[in-house]
Parts: C-alpha cells; sequence; structure tokens
C-alpha cells in the first residue's frame, strides 16, 4: 500500500511475519530513500534495526515487503 509520504511514527506491518515495525528514521543515500524501523513491541530498544529502501510511484511511496497498517490520510 502506498502513502503521500514516508513519516516517522508511521506504523507498518511486514508481509512475511506479521510483526508490526515502527518508522525510527527516514534518510536519503544520493538517489534513494531509506527508512529505519524497529519492532513496535515492549522489547523493541534491544531489537535489531531493519533498513528498507523505500518504492516511489506515481501513487506515492511505500516500503517493499511492509504493509501500512494505520487509518487516515498521510
Amino acid at each position: 500500500m502506498a502513502v503521500k509520504s514516508i513519516q516517522l511514527g508511521q506504523v507498518w506491518r511486514q508481509d512475511q511475519s506479521g510483526q508490526d515495525y515502527l518508522v525510527t528514521k527516514v534518510y536519503s543515500e544520493v538517489f534513494a530513500q531509506f527508512a529505519v524501523l524497529r519492532p513496535a513491541e515492549v522489547t523493541a530498544p534491544d531489537a535489531p534495526t531493519v533498513k528498507v529502501k523505500v518504492a516511489k510511484s506515481a501513487g506515492g511511496a511505500s516500503l517493499p515487503g511492509f504493509t501500512f497498517t494505520q487509518e487516515g490520510s498521510f
């Protein structure tokens, strides 16, 4: 699912495991944009982060392998 833009604090669900992840950082490298995600759970500060390349299209931005889980328009 595409959103207008990837923003800090958004929650995305990993398609493979069904686990929720929180966007903690969004940054650009040369011609690509990346999002850093961490599990949205109590033990999250100890869990490793995941770096995902943002996929952009005419419909907006998305994270491959993840589905946006929050309601509303961003």
